[in-house]
């Protein structure tokens, strides 16, 4: 008797495998060309696709992009997700490979982000990449995997923010703004201030968010003194959380390398953002990026609104971010707009970037240099 399933996620073999070695960083960030109209769009789901009761949100990505004068191109992982995934590991590594290659293809917009990422970054052929013009990757949660990956692995400019789904739904100030980045010219500043409301419960019964609670930026250790001013420069990195500590130790993420190149003149800053994380996890991993010399050099570090939160009994965020920062003697601004609670700011990875933040409010200005 014969049978036939599904796939199996796990069945897949490596395309392209190959060691990581140290990479040969070109003497600055190299940003990608800004967008124009007629550019073509890759939109593919390198972690998690689009389940069929959902395709309509991938037509909507489809029209928003048509409407901005882009040419859209849609990979066929947009329209599956099973176990997670939208693909077997081998297919979303060869299409984003496909899509990473092609010089036609201006930017990669993923829909949303997932939970395996990581397992595409040994299968893409590193070595191709660097040998072509750098091209944008824009999106936030596992997406994050790629972005900070594709940074580190090129010296490349990549974009964490608003994911595929959101940008075609939600048109306020801060959402918005990608594009901005997106089409901004090498050398160019951008500033993006603090919303000033955020989503506090996700309806997925509407388009667009619902923005009900007041926006605060907290600079650590001085909630009581908010009108004393920070002021901070550096480059930019960073990501999801929850993903960014898998990474730890392997060759995907040479962070202390990518300082030494480009972080020990102008300084870092982080921002980093959280899912599903517990105050204990959090604490366990920040506590893992500083043992692993990730915190060399930083200026400052940004933390995001965190996403399905809890304290650990009575340890709460605040005590771990005095944990891992007070002793290094670095600022840290939480309830930044970035991450899984919208709206958020876009962030280049490698642009420099000027952070204000005063009286619960904020700017973060970046220039493509």
């Amino acid at each position: 008797m014969s049978t036939s399933s599904s796939f199996n996620p796990n069945d897949a073999t490596s395309i392209s495998s190959q060691p990581a070695q140290r990479v040969p960083y070109p003497a600055a960030i190299t940003f990608p060309a800004p967008l124009q109209p007629g550019d073509r769009i890759a939109l593919t789901a390198p972690s998690s696709g689009v389940r069929a009761d959902l395709h309509q949100l991938v037509y909507r990505m489809r029209d928003y992009l048509t409407e901005l004068g882009y040419e859209p191109v849609i990979g066929d992982s947009m329209w599956t997700n099973y176990k997670c995934v939208s693909l077997p590991k081998a297919e979303r590594a060869a299409e984003l490979e496909r899509y990473l290659l092609d010089e036609e293809i201006k930017a990669i917009i993923p829909p949303w982000g997932g939970e395996f990422l990581m397992e595409l970054l040994p299968l893409l052929n590193w070595e191709r990449i660097r040998q072509l013009p750098p091209k944008w990757i824009l999106g936030f949660s596992d997406i994050s995997t790629l972005t900070f990956a594709y940074t580190l692995q090129t010296g490349y400019g990549s974009a964490h923010g608003p994911s595929g789904v959101d940008i075609a739904q939600s048109k306020d100030e801060t959402t918005s703004r990608w594009h901005d980045l997106l089409t901004a010219a090498s050398g160019q500043s951008i500033e993006q201030s603090s919303s000033a409301m955020y989503q506090s419960k996700a309806d997925y019964s509407r388009a667009g968010f619902t923005l009900d609670a007041p926006t605060r930026w907290e600079w650590l250790g001085h909630e009581q003194q908010s009108e004393e001013e920070l002021i901070v420069s550096g480059r930019l990195i960073g990501g999801c959380l929850d993903v960014l500590a898998a990474l730890v130790g392997t060759p995907w993420a040479q962070v202390t390398d990518f300082i030494q190149q480009y972080g020990e003149q102008d300084g870092m800053i982080w921002y980093l953002e959280s899912c599903e994380l517990n105050a204990g996890a959090i604490y366990r991993h920040l506590w893992q990026m500083r043992q692993a010399g990730w915190f060399q050099h930083t200026h400052a570090v940004l933390i995001g609104r965190p996403a399905g939160y809890e304290p650990l009994q009575e340890f709460e965020l605040i005590d771990a971010l005095h944990m891992v920062f007070d002793e290094l003697n670095i600022p840290v601004v939480y309830g930044v707009d970035i991450g899984h609670i919208p709206p958020q700011i876009t962030m280049i990875n490698g642009a420099l970037a000027k952070v204000h933040v005063q009286n619960g409010s904020g700017t973060v200005t970046q220039t493509l240099a």
